[in-house]
């Protein structure tokens, strides 16, 4: 069952690269306490992972940090490498936090995974955004189709 408004984030870790290797954060130590704007793509360096999504949020960094977020994190079924390589690509810098959910854990917690094996690329996170306080989902955006749209940096902005 997908995770809703009002629920809890389940406890997993994350994996990203830091500045002397790979790192590791609990679901915990991201949310607790904090407003985080978390959104979730299919994959890295992929078309409109690259084009648009990532892009959207690291332009939209400093008006959505400027409402009262703490963080803003990219989640993807991709291991810490590839993501470390694609936020230099991407630049985001300390503006958007590249998250490696690499086997999936969080992704099938929160019951937002994405069969892609059709496409060659096995499970993958479905495409969604998600506002986080101090643990508890209070705004959540899902795509219902491949594309781009109600989990944009602009849309979650608006709800901020």
């Amino acid at each position: 069952m997908a995770i809703k408004v009002g629920d809890s984030i389940p406890e997993v870790s994350f994996r990203y690269m830091g500045d002397d290797g790979i790192k590791e954060i609990t679901t915990g130590e991201l949310f607790g306490g904090k407003k985080v704007v978390l959104f979730a793509l299919p994959g890295a360096f992929t078309p409109t992972c690259s084009a648009q999504h990532v892009p959207g949020y690291v332009k939209n960094a400093d008006a959505i940090l400027g409402k009262g977020v703490d963080t803003i994190a990219c989640v993807s079924v991709n291991d810490a490498f590839v993501m470390g390589a694609w936020a230099k690509d991407q630049g985001t810098n300390s503006k958007v936090m590249m998250l490696a959910d690499g086997n999936g854990d969080f992704t099938k917690a929160v019951g937002l995974e994405l069969d892609a094996s059709g496409f060659g690329m096995g499970l993958r996170s479905q495409r969604y955004a998600m506002v986080v306080e101090d643990g508890s989902v209070k705004a959540l955006a899902v795509e219902d189709g491949p594309g781009l749209d109600v989990s944009a940096a602009e849309k979650i902005l608006a709800q901020l």
